[in-house]
């Protein structure tokens, strides 16, 4: 029986003729698979560096801190403004730290500052396509990239110094790594997911905090084995993240504070404070200490100037913009990420009905829980939060949108035997056509037959998915679909990418009317204000007349009163400030220094170790990148910050350790920081004027610190 039960049947069938058939099929999928994978990419990259260099030094606050860690280590590990480490950046280091090493490498330009943060837009790209063809396919995974290489907001973000670059690679990072624990459970994975936490903690604080829900909710909820196993592999993940941003964090704190700069944004030299209140729980309720709110005005007494819309923002809403459910979809935040967001979510909804009642550690239910929770509280704590908030926070929205879409329109296909799940279908891409139409009709002039285009094809693909169990219908719709989807948000993407953005507040795509802040109402290319290709100045801020704004300044126009009577800041005629130019920047745009003013700041520059000093990070930025010499921004980014005291700078400049003093800054119309005379930006400033010999080179108000009056 032994024997019987070995032997071979006598005769097998060749198989030979259905694997080559087999294998041939595979390698023409693999070929088309290979080929859009390298298509996407390589567009993506392509997208992303096409004319770089038009952004020149784009946020030039973030821009002189590079050079500054390009030159010296101890600013490169700290984040400072200046090479010789007078203040930090208001942010942790992390996302200057590649960036860094790249001028470090080839040389502080545009491109060696730039290139880092597309190259990072490219990896996301690819490593969003990743998870995504892991549990829905290749499409999918192109899809997925396509959106999101496509979202407005996300594609300037990728090519612009913000840390948003970085943050959006490591929260997909984190997604990723916990996907791959939802599959096989192991611990190294979340305690991988808590180290890209840990590192978004320490390229943008608290922000990176909102999708923790979103992970934690799905692990504990989806991964394999007990609960109680897997409760302890979140504490891991928890002690992992804690590790990887506390490391730095109890550096500098432990870091003698007299050897190592003041911490930007804070008021008491602390990371913590930092991290707590003006970057943290201040963005949630307003109460920012040091920050400059539009309607408000400057906080701890710096000079109240009335917002746009009355007090309180548009339309009478919050300091930044109304708050809300509906701010999103608002005209400030709309054209940047929101072309897609209802169609995401009915997808995952109708996705998640699909999936049913499939097994509890059903990998394609987690990642469409995953990416929800991502995109609901993310969107949430944005819609609500009554500190400073600007439009381009929303890129971190657009990872979880493009997600969405693909896997939830992936399951929703596979089952489009199904006559309600084709009518749904249909519905999504309604949705997006008629939502993609609103968008563009608030862009009238902006490619004016697009929204028609969008409006149309999207109606016809929709009712044609209906059909799309008939041969050649579906190709169809689904091209259909694609151009009704991704048509407004590709126009939007090829403005932004052929326009000059720079400054530390911009938007993408065209100006929007009745948006918030640059690009909008009350602010540069609001009403009344514009450029000559009238999108608008970059580098406002809200206010003046008709909301026009001094450029890089605060708003204001000579002659012009506040309600009460009083001149507005920033609108007197004095030579080094915004109301005369002279490239002397402000607030939300770095100076331009002339070749002259260059030249008579490099005369003898080596002999001191601040060749300027500057009120805000933003005045001094563009004089220390066009010098290569370290200037002081005195009071951080706002002007509001108390490095250095009266006291420090006098001693400074005894020891004839400063050259310059250069007028202009923010929240001032010439030398001075305001009215405040308790502030040490108004006292320096005040100080320096009565004592010291001025000149005017090309406008710019500059002051001899070596030369006092006699």
């Amino acid at each position: 029986m032994t024997t019987t039960s070995t032997v071979a049947p006598p005769h097998t069938p060749p198989a030979a003729p259905e694997v080559v058939e087999s294998d041939s099929g595979a390698s023409k999928n693999t070929l088309w698979e290979h080929l859009s994978v390298f298509v996407l990419l390589i567009g993506t990259a392509v997208l992303y560096l096409w004319n770089l260099s038009i952004n020149g030094w784009a946020n030039s606050f973030y821009s002189a801190a590079i050079q500054a860690g390009s030159e010296s280590w101890k600013a490169w590990f700290f984040g400072s403004s200046d090479m010789a480490n007078s203040i930090t950046v208001d942010k942790p280091p992390a996302s200057l730290w590649i960036p860094g090493l790249s001028a470090r490498i080839f040389g502080v330009n545009s491109w060696s500052i730039l290139v880092p943060e597309a190259l990072m837009g490219v990896a996301s790209v690819a490593l969003l396509y990743l998870i995504t063809r892991k549990y829905f396919g290749h499409w999918a995974g192109v899809l997925a990239g396509v959106v999101l290489a496509l979202t407005p907001v996300a594609a300037m973000m990728f090519r612009f110094d913000n840390p948003e670059a970085l943050l959006i690679l490591l929260m997909i990072g984190a997604v990723w790594s916990l996907m791959k624990a939802v599959k096989d459970g192991r611990w190294r994975w979340l305690i991988l997911t808590g180290v890209f936490v840990g590192f978004g903690f320490l390229t943008k604080q608290l922000q990176v905090m909102l999708i923790v829900p979103a992970l934690s909710v799905t692990y504990l909820a989806f991964g394999p084995r007990g609960w109680g196993r897997r409760l302890g592999q979140l504490f891991a993940a928890l002690g992992a993240m804690i590790v990887s941003a506390g490391w730095w964090i109890l550096t500098v704190e432990l870091w003698p504070a007299s050897s190592r700069p003041y911490i930007g944004g804070s008021q008491n030299n602390s990371i913590l404070e930092l991290t707590l209140g003006y970057n943290g729980f201040g963005r949630l309720n307003g109460n920012e200490t040091g920050a400059v709110v539009p309607g408000r005005g400057m906080r701890e007494g710096m000079t109240e100037m009335p917002g746009p819309g009355g007090p309180g923002g548009p339309g009478g809403g919050g300091a930044w913009g109304q708050t809300g459910w509906l701010r999103m979809f608002e005209p400030a935040q709309g054209g940047q990420i929101a072309w897609l967001i209802p169609t995401g979510l009915v997808l995952a909804v109708v996705a998640l009905v699909l999936i049913g009642k499939a097994r509890r550690t059903e990998p394609r239910r987690a990642y469409l829980v995953v990416w929800g929770l991502w995109l609901l509280v993310t969107m949430g704590v944005f819609s609500f939060m009554a500190g400073i908030f600007h439009e381009y926070y929303t890129a971190a929205l657009a990872p979880a949108v493009a997600a969405l879409v693909a896997g939830g329109a992936a399951v929703c296909w596979s089952r489009r035997d199904r006559l309600w799940v084709r009518i749904a279908l249909g519905a999504t891409v309604w949705i997006a056509a008629i939502w993609g139409f609103v968008l563009l009709n608030r862009t009238p002039d902006f490619l004016p037959w697009l929204r028609f285009v969008v409006l149309v094809v999207g109606l016809l693909a929709g009712a044609a998915l209906v059909f799309a169990t008939v041969h050649g219908v579906a190709a169809v719709a689904v091209a259909g679909a694609i151009v009704a989807g991704l048509a407004g948000p590709l126009a939007y993407t090829i403005d932004t990418i052929t326009t000059e953005k720079s400054g530390s507040i911009i938007t993408a795509g065209p100006r929007v009317e009745g948006g918030f802040g640059p690009g909008g109402r009350g602010g540069p290319g609001g009403p009344g204000r514009g450029g000559p290709d009238g999108r608008g100045i970059p580098g406002g801020f809200p206010g003046g007349p008709a909301g026009q704004g001094m450029p890089g300044g605060f708003p204001g126009a000579p002659g012009q009163t506040m309600p009460d009577g009083r001149d507005m800041p920033g609108s007197q005629e004095i030579p080094g400030g915004r109301g005369g130019d002279g490239g002397a920047g402000g607030l939300l745009r770095g100076s331009t220094p002339t070749v002259a003013v260059v030249e008579k700041l490099n005369d003898g520059a080596d002999e001191y170790t601040w060749v300027a000093a500057a009120i805000g990070s933003n005045s001094a930025s563009g004089y220390q990148l066009e010098t290569g010499h370290s200037v002081m921004p005195i009071g951080g980014f706002n002007g509001s910050d108390p490095s250095p005291t009266l006291a420090e700078f006098q001693k400074l400049v005894a020891e004839k350790r400063i050259h310059w003093f250069l007028g202009g800054g923010p929240g001032m119309g010439g030398d001075g920081m305001g009215t405040d005379s308790e502030r040490p930006a108004s006292q320096i400033s005040e100080w320096v004027r009565e004592n010291f010999t001025v000149v005017t080179v090309d406008g710019v108000t500059m002051y001899d610190l070596t030369r006092p009056n006699t």
